[in-house]
């Protein structure tokens, strides 16, 4: 045997080797999928989102953040496309502007936007409204206006990007699960009188430490993209610098050696959930960030697993709806708010519900045990509106930080009954 032959085979090997290799080449590759990232990191030091504590700005970066988008188009050429951002909330002017301007641009509905928001505590405050008065007179409060005109301009640019890269691919999907995230709220059952107990967090509280991810293959099997979710809130860090907390590190670790490939994270219903440990001075000899990072850590191992085990077919067509309810305060003079509900469904395998603002873990439970049957069933809150917290009629009644807002006591049968509805309206049309 020669030099030469020796070369060639050696050669042959490593080609062989590289090809990608399906998890699931019995799936059909009917689907066109493309993604984009941009990064959303402020050039300028703002003031930072989440803990009203924080009295002065941001100091530098720990981690770049990033607004993702995830286009789907199905045979019939409908399509859908999910933004994500390693940012506090989505404000509805926002999503509202971006939509209108996505349906001009793009042809894109507005029905068929879904944006999420991981709710990172270590990003910027936003203003969707222009300083006036004496606050123009305020540069950081111009600062923060002028970023969210610009981070508007990005997200657009970035879903245009993503509808430009569609291309063939196969869709899967499954879950795992990732233990880190426990309910943050007191136990009310053990203290139900005491407003000071201690007795919080609450291991014995509901959860929803499912991992659900949505896999992005090639027709030859290479990996583009991963949607992955979680129900927690990303409040490892209580720093100055900007950082996508334990999400942003989940998706940073995914991506890791996967050139080309595209890590999103959708924002579940982790309004009183809280990651543990999530404080350096319970554990010691490790830093706030660490934490961070090791949670991270865990949540992309769980992606993993929902990524390779029984891959379950996604199939189309898109049904999207999406519709804005009148939710009612109780406290008088209070007026109400218009609140978003979207319901898709991709083919008959997967239902994904997304609520506004920061709705607690009660809904995720709920809807996936009364929307259950054939297609799996994904809930993530945080999607098109940021206005606070959304409790159950639960936490109404058992009252603490959640339930401080003063929703009228019928937003959770309003809210559910909306999302039965859609869903109905697009299992209807499908028959």
């Amino acid at each position: 045997m020669g030099l030469p032959f020796l070369i060639l085979l050696v050669f042959a090997c490593c080609a062989h080797a590289q090809q990608p290799k399906s998890i699931a080449p019995y799936v059909p590759a009917t689907w066109k999928a493309g993604a984009a990232s941009v990064i959303v990191t402020p050039e300028k030091n703002l003031f930072m989102a989440g803990y009203a504590s924080r009295k002065t700005p941001a100091v530098g970066k720990a981690q770049d953040l990033f607004a993702k988008a995830l286009a789907l188009e199905d045979e019939q050429g409908g399509r859908l496309v999910i933004v994500t951002m390693d940012l506090i909330g989505v404000p509805q002017a926002m999503r509202r502007a971006v939509a209108m301007r996505a349906e001009q641009q793009f042809k894109l509905p507005p029905a068929a936007l879904l944006m999420n928001a991981s709710h990172t505590h270590s990003g910027p405050g936003m203003r969707t409204a222009e300083p006036t008065g004496e606050e123009a007179k305020k540069p950081l409060a111009l600062d923060a206006y002028e970023y969210t005109k610009a981070l508007e301009d990005k997200l657009v640019a970035v879903i245009g990007k993503a509808l430009a890269d569609l291309q063939p691919a196969r869709l899967t999907w499954n879950r795992a699960r990732c233990g880190f995230a426990m309910n943050r709220r007191r136990d009310y059952a053990l203290a139900p009188d005491d407003p000071n107990s201690k007795l919080a967090p609450n291991p014995n509280g509901p959860v929803d430490q499912e991992v659900p991810a949505l896999r992005v293959e090639s027709p030859e099997g290479a990996l583009r993209a991963v949607l992955f979710g979680y129900a927690c809130h990303n409040t490892c860090l209580g720093f100055y610098n900007y950082c996508g907390d334990y999400a942003g590190y989940a998706q940073e670790y995914l991506q890791a050696n996967r050139p080309g490939f595209t890590a999103l994270f959708l924002m579940g219903c982790g309004g009183d959930q809280n990651p543990y440990p999530r404080r350096s001075d319970v554990v010691p000899g490790i830093s706030d960030l660490e934490l961070a990072q090791q949670h991270g850590r865990s949540l992309a191992n769980a992606v993993e697993m929902a990524m390779t085990v029984n891959p379950r077919a996604i199939r189309g067509p898109i049904r999207s709806a999406y519709e804005e309810i009148s939710l009612d305060y109780a406290k008088p003079g209070k007026l109400p708010h218009d609140y978003p509900v979207q319901v898709i469904h991709l083919g008959p395998d997967l239902v994904i519900a997304a609520l506004g603002s920061e709705v607690v873990v009660d809904y995720s439970l709920r809807l996936k045990r009364e929307l259950a049957g054939e297609a799996a069933v994904w809930i993530a809150g945080y999607s098109n509106d940021y206005t606070g917290y959304m409790p159950s009629l639960r936490v109404q009644k058992e009252g603490g930080y959640e339930a401080a807002a003063g929703w009228a006591e019928t937003i959770e049968e309003k809210i559910i009954g909306k999302v039965h509805e859609l869903h109905r309206r697009l299992s209807e049309a499908t028959k």
